[in-house]
């Protein structure tokens, strides 16, 4: 029952033991029990407890805090930082105690640990004081719940007691990009003993050289905090934008670093005055200039709207223009307007730019006629036909032109175009198609301009239409070979064919000196000219020949003298080999190199500039070198240089091989350290091979020692070290690790020893039951028992001490190591 209830609630129907797991009890309530037993002649009287229960989980002391940190130090004060520890025993952490030990200079400790703080400490920070200049201290502290204070954490020093300074530093990001009205916070990362005084410095948007201290009002404020400046802009313009300086100073020196701010927001106005580029009845051509102030984003349109210059009404035009130009449709004739024009980009529409009042009218005449045009490139269905713009373009530019044909034989113009020629900068051209060959045609052409088409020029003289045929032109040699007595020759066709197929080729040869050529006629575009005199020098050249004739000649530029031919050698790998090779270990490492050269090269291969494994396999074709190595391992990765060599000189190639495989084994030893009676943190180090990929992950696997089954360690491990959870207390464990990448995994490496799972070594309790034996007139025998626990440790030897009654303090009895439970003082 509840402490403020009265009736008992029956918790179970039946126990057969004389222990029992009450459920369902509501966390912090108090309650009494009672048991009573029960025969086959009924129910005994109940057996009840005396003292209230609360309902709770059990607590203990908290474990030590982690991470505790050397802040500033002077020359009689530390102060020091920590984190909460990880498990606070079941009840919430109340304070922290903050212990220091003194070192002397010898090494040797001067004092025991002594608590610094003399209030409880409830924050996880602190500054020790009253230290002693030049002291050589460790730190360490202990947090404190109501089961009491944990064990010590970490320990921080041996640290000297001195003024610490150093020149200050700034750490500041190099640009920041906001949004118009978005209040910007600047922070820079200050560090510097003495705290360095702090200044905000803008540069002029004018002048970039001229900077000048920030103003701090109700929009623009400075915060300094225990190690951060951060410049506060509420509400940010675009005038904020600008590059911003932030200057640390302190006796030992000065650093500055730099920050652009680009305030983003909606564009300025377009720049001025809009002009009218054209007027016309219905409509007119406006342009304009982009404005100052893009908002720092980039224009993506404009907006234009008008309005009749005797209404207040604006209409919307377009939002599509992109560019600073663009003709306004459907206006009325004899209406006067007025534009306006504004910029956008991602953040808006700007302030806009308003036109004087403009009249939509005529201004303009339509063009006079243009000169008799003329016909060219002529073939048997088209013609090109050739003019001039007409002297009078009546008052507006000439937007294009209407082409006209008719047979001499026919009396009806016909056009040729379906929609304006466009005007050119120098005359205008327009190829005609769709002639029938062998007839007679006369051209005529009509200027178009904003008013209308002006009349047609004269007639063009008569042309027929049909091919033109003319020689070809000159093909293009060159020469690809040659020994003592022969040349090989190789050319391309002639760009032009004359209007003919080309149906044969002469080639022609002279030694120097003399003025006959020698010719040789052929179908091909390859030749070899055999039978040439060795030592003696020679000229090529080629002419092209179609139904019109012979055309020109093509020249080998180069004379060529007649001896064998001496070429360095020259190495091209494969497609499929690059500068670097990657291979998975059992694969097959092939390079392929193509080799060139006269006379044909000596090829060597290597290895680090040393000789190959004896697993490679070198395959020689007449125009290729390969190196194979099947089944490769780790071993087989390096530099390997192929070296080909003849009497023209040599040529080295390097192709750079890795061999990916499984990461070796972790190296030992494996250390173990922290045990607790559930934990035991293990390190070890990186493999000395990692297989060639970065390690990704560490396995870790237990047993117990009197199992032969391996367990994993569930969680991924990324550093040389890891604490392994669940461990039962008293039980002693093998562990192995083993080192895994991108391949897979490699070989484990195991503890040589097992290694026993309890809690770190503390001192004994007291020992039990000190009882007097005997006594005589000047000794007493005494007898003991152990004590209860021993602290995690074998009892190695113990301490008999003994007083006067009437003194203060205890004298050990004996300086020798007792090892025994029985001892008699004498000399009493």
């Amino acid at each position: 029952r509840t402490i403020d209830g009265k009736a008992w609630t029956k918790v179970n129907p039946n126990c057969g033991s004389t222990s029992f797991v009450v459920p369902d009890l509501i966390c912090g309530r108090e309650y009494f029990f009672r048991v009573r037993a029960e025969n086959r002649f009924g129910v005994g009287p109940p057996a009840e407890t005396i003292q209230r229960t609360t309902a709770r989980d059990p607590i203990h002391p908290p474990d030590p805090p982690i991470k505790l940190r050397i802040g500033l130090v002077t020359k009689n004060t530390v102060s020091l930082t920590w984190k909460p520890p990880k498990n606070d025993g079941g009840a919430p952490v109340t304070h922290y105690n903050v212990e220091c030990l003194r070192w002397d200079r010898t090494g040797e400790v001067k004092e025991s640990w002594k608590q610094c703080n003399r209030r409880d400490v409830e924050e996880t920070k602190f500054t020790v004081e009253d230290l002693v200049e030049g002291g050589e201290y460790e730190f360490r502290v202990k947090a404190v719940n109501i089961a009491g204070p944990s064990r010590p954490s970490a320990t921080v020093g041996p640290l000297v007691v001195k003024d610490q300074t150093c020149p200050p530093s700034i750490e500041l990001k190099e640009f920041m990009e906001v949004e118009e009205g978005t209040d910007v916070n600047i922070v820079a990362k200050i560090k510097g003993v003495p705290f360095p005084t702090l200044t905000w410095l803008k540069a002029s948007p004018k002048k970039p050289g001229d900077k000048s201290p920030v103003l701090y009002d109700q929009h623009v404020n400075k915060i300094v905090g225990e190690d951060t400046c951060t410049l506060l802009i509420q509400q940010s313009r675009r005038s904020d934008t600008g590059l911003y300086t932030i200057t640390a100073v302190n006796n030992l020196g000065t650093a500055s670093k730099e920050m652009r701010l680009n305030v983003l927001g909606r564009p300025g106005p377009p720049v001025g005055p809009i002009k009218f580029e054209s007027i016309l009845a219905d409509k007119m051509t406006i342009s304009w200039l982009p404005p100052l102030d893009d908002g720092g984003s980039k224009i993506t349109n404009y907006v234009i709207e008008k309005k009749e210059a005797n209404r207040k009404t604006w209409v919307p035009v377009t939002n599509e223009p992109k560019e600073c130009i663009f003709t306004v449709p459907k206006l009325m004739e004899g209406h006067e307007y007025v534009f306006r024009i504004r910029a956008q980009n991602k953040y808006g529409v700007g302030e806009p730019l308003d036109s004087e009042p403009e009249t939509a009218r005529n201004l303009f005449t339509v063009p006079g006629p243009c000169d008799k045009p003329t016909v060219s490139s002529i073939t048997r269905d088209s013609m090109t036909v050739n003019w001039e713009e007409p002297e009078h373009d009546g008052g507006s530019p000439i937007t294009g032109y209407w082409l006209e044909r008719k047979e001499t034989t026919g009396k009806r113009w016909t056009r040729v175009n379906r929609d304006p020629i466009k005007p050119m900068t120098l005359g205008v051209s327009y190829k005609v198609t769709g002639l029938i060959e062998g007839s007679e045609y006369q051209f005529r052409v009509s200027a178009i301009n904003a008013a209308g088409v002006g009349p047609p020029s004269m007639p063009s003289d008569p042309a027929i239409a049909r091919d033109p045929i003319a020689p070809p032109g000159p093909p293009i040699p060159k020469v690809t070979d040659w020994t003592k007595s022969s040349v090989d020759l190789e050319w391309t066709p002639p760009v032009k064919d004359g209007g003919s197929r080309v149906t044969g080729y002469i080639v022609e040869y002279k030694e120097e000196g003399k003025e006959e050529w020698e010719r040789v006629e052929i179908r091909g575009t390859k030749f070899v000219v055999a039978g040439l005199k060795e030592g003696c020098f020679y000229k090529f050249r080629v002419r092209a020949v179609n139904a019109a004739g012979i055309g020109e000649p093509g020249e080998v530029t180069d004379i060529i003298e007649m001896k064998d031919r001496i070429v360095a050698p020259d190495i091209n790998l494969d497609a499929s080999v690059r500068d670097r090779i990657v291979v998975h270990a059992g694969g097959v490492i092939r390079i392929i190199a193509y080799i060139s050269g006269k006379p044909a090269p000596t090829v060597t291969w290597s290895r680090d500039d040393r000789a190959l494994p004896e697993e490679a396999k070198i395959e020689e074709t007449a125009i290729s070198s390969s190196l194979v190595i099947k089944n490769c391992k780790r071993s087989h990765q390096g530099l390997y240089t192929l070296l080909a060599k003849n009497d023209a000189g040599e040529r080295k190639k390097t192709i750079v091989v890795d061999v990916l495989d499984v990461p070796g084994p972790v190296g030992m030893p494996l250390l173990t350290e922290n045990l607790t009676n559930d934990s035991c943190k293990l390190s070890w180090f990186t493999p000395e091979d990692d297989g060639g990929s970065p390690i990704t992950n560490y396995i870790i696997e237990k047993r117990e020692s009197d199992h032969r089954a391996w367990t994993p360690v569930t969680y991924t491990v990324t550093r040389q070290n890891a604490t392994v959870q669940g461990l039962i207390q008293g039980k002693a464990y093998f562990f192995r690790i083993a080192a895994e990448n991108i391949i897979g995994m490699g070989p484990f490496t195991e503890t040589t020893k097992e290694i026993l799972i309890r809690d770190p070594i503390t001192v004994p309790d007291r020992p039990e039951d000190l009882e007097v034996k005997a006594v005589t007139k000047n000794s007493v025998t005494l007898t003991w028992n152990p004590p209860k626990y021993n602290g995690g440790s074998d009892i190695t030897m113990y301490v008999l001490e003994s007083r006067l009654i009437g003194k203060d303090k205890f004298h050990k009895v004996t300086k020798e190591k007792m090892l025994d439970r029985k001892f008699t003082v004498e000399g009493l």
